[in-house]
């Protein structure tokens, strides 16, 4: 049995799951309404205050499939109720970062700004504490699109090992390298 699949999620005072006859799960909280598709062999039930994922057989197949919608399930019923919020800062001498909206505006050290559409499911925050790095602060409901964006923000200048400049996660270690050394003659 997988040991992630055949843990039950608790559901919170609050929300409610729906499982339709054609395996789509919607899950409702206060904090919005999220849907997903789930396999018709994983079978999907809700007891209580608790849903349960189960599966047919024990094929490789379905026990790789056991553990991920159990996880999404749980990923899905977290988010409508407390949500999301990924943190990115931006380490480098002139890196800025602005939003208008929706909009984010990068400054990264290219000859150009990036700007770069947020969707609406996520809300953006940017800030410039002073002597501190820029901040970018995503939040929303929708775990894994938030880690998307994210992932596409970072991608705009990756953390090079040297200096350590770059876009990072707040807290996010980088693995430095020594840089050259000359010998003495």
């Amino acid at each position: 049995m997988s040991r992630i699949g055949k843990k039950p999620i608790n559901i919170p005072a609050g929300v409610t799951v729906d499982v339709s006859k054609y395996n789509e799960v919607t899950v409702k909280g206060p904090k919005g309404t999220l849907k997903q598709e789930v396999n018709p062999d994983i079978t999907i039930s809700v007891e209580g205050s608790q849903l349960s994922v189960a599966r047919p057989t024990d094929s490789k197949r379905h026990k790789s499939l056991h553990g991920l919608y159990r996880s999404l399930l749980n990923n899905m019923v977290i988010g409508v109720s407390e949500g999301y919020k990924k943190d990115l800062e931006l380490v480098g001498v002139g890196y800025k970062a602005t939003n208008q909206g929706q909009v984010l505006e990068l400054s990264l050290g290219y000859s150009h700004n990036i700007f770069f559409a947020i969707p609406s499911e996520i809300s953006l925050k940017t800030e410039t504490p002073k002597g501190k790095n820029p901040l970018i602060t995503l939040e929303g409901i929708d775990k894994e699109l938030i880690g998307q964006i994210a992932a596409k923000i970072k991608s705009f200048r990756k953390v090079e090992p040297f200096k350590g400049k770059g876009v990072r996660f707040v807290g996010e270690v980088v693995r430095r390298k020594a840089g050259k050394t000359s010998a003495k003659k």
